[in-house]
């Protein structure tokens, strides 16, 4: 993902790097978190902060302090069905595969662990071998989409529900890798965290007699940069194949609502309203979640414009939401990305709200 460009004073710090290049943004966190956590620490008559040859301390607000172990997810009875704790052991296996760029033996391996799981949820599961032309040549690609069940006798014109994710890891080569101490990128909040909640995801609602539109979960291969981002449009492989693909089908019109995850794990949550999403399904997400009680999760400030695997399908005039916590994660792009990072309640409250917003598109098909 990537904060696009506006001609706008900016309103706040976190605004203000909608003006920023990737790299500069990623550099202006990171300096400012290690300045508040200097100033903490001497006030407190303690020693400057330092990173750790481990990778597993460094430069970050306490806010973002990793607190999963402490931070443990409600009751599935409390969330819809959706049980946080499940959604975190999908993520915690996917992490544990390693880094996971695209065609390397550790993405093989993920795909081979969503396709068990989803088949085991009973969902019908389609997947789609294609080749990118990358700027590192052509490169071998999958998504993977399960789909809950058609009603007996049910129109091939029913409307969809499209849940999307990415499930690819950001190469160490890439521009948009910021390594900050030795160790590898295994992508726990980004992608791992919006791969386990969507497994998690289906395995609430494949089982479930369908009902209404049909809802596809997408996992999305080449999300991620290989070379640069703003560069020969390098980024959003999968995305871009679906979107084209669903398009020649003559499926892309059935697409009542895109809802991206991406990044929904930290701890501490605070999803902002992302500008590029479109107006009316951003509502209906937050209105969901201040009825669900999750104001403090979901607030009502707006975000910078972000480039994303949702504009694949805003640019050819679907209805698409992102749902990103991207603003304030000093760990995005380096080898402290890791489980640790990803908290069991963030996830339960995005899926408790993602299943709602579901069954509210349901009620309410546009």
């Amino acid at each position: 993902m990537w904060f696009c460009g506006a001609n706008r004073p900016a309103s706040s710090p976190a605004e203000r790097l909608i003006n920023l290049t990737r790299r500069q943004r990623f550099l202006w966190i990171f300096v400012s978190a290690a300045a508040a956590l200097h100033c903490m620490a001497c006030s407190r008559g303690a020693a400057p902060f330092s990173s750790t040859a481990s990778g597993t301390a460094g430069a970050v607000s306490p806010a973002r302090a990793a607190q999963s172990p402490a931070d443990p997810a409600p009751p599935a009875s409390q969330t819809g069905g959706f049980d946080g704790q499940k959604a975190y052991d999908f993520t915690a296996k996917v992490v544990s595969l390693g880094p996971r760029p695209p065609a390397s033996d550790a993405i093989h391996r993920a795909q081979e662990y969503i396709r068990a799981q989803l088949q085991g949820f009973s969902c019908q599961v389609e997947e789609d071998d294609f080749h990118a032309s990358t700027p590192v040549g052509d490169v071998a690609m999958k998504n993977i989409v399960a789909k809950t069940p058609a009603p007996a006798g049910s129109s091939s014109q029913k409307g969809i529900i499209l849940l999307l994710t990415h499930y690819d890891t950001v190469r160490k080569e890439s521009r948009e890798y910021h390594p900050t101490g030795p160790g590898d990128f295994v992508g726990a909040v980004d992608a791992g965290s919006s791969t386990g909640l969507t497994l998690e995801i289906a395995r609430v609602l494949c089982p479930q007699k369908p009902a209404g539109n049909s809802v596809w979960m997408a996992f999305v291969d080449g999300e991620e940069a290989f070379v640069d981002w703003n560069t020969d449009n390098d980024n959003t492989y999968g995305s871009r194949q679906l979107a084209a693909r669903m398009n020649a089908s003559g499926d892309l019109k059935r697409i009542r609502a895109v809802i991206l995850e991406d990044m929904v794990g930290p701890a501490n949550l605070k999803l902002k309203r992302e500008a590029n999403s479109t107006p009316w399904l951003a509502d209906l997400v937050w209105k969901t979640a201040a009825r669900l009680g999750y104001k403090d999760s979901f607030v009502s400030e707006k975000a910078a414009a972000i480039s994303d695997d949702h504009l694949s399908f805003t640019h050819r005039g679907v209805a698409a939401v992102d749902i990103i916590d991207l603003n304030d994660y000093s760990y995005w792009h380096t080898e402290q990305d890791t489980i640790d990072k990803v908290s069991p309640r963030s996830l339960a409250i995005v899926g408790h709200v993602t299943l709602e917003t579901i069954a509210e598109l349901q009620k309410n098909s546009r």
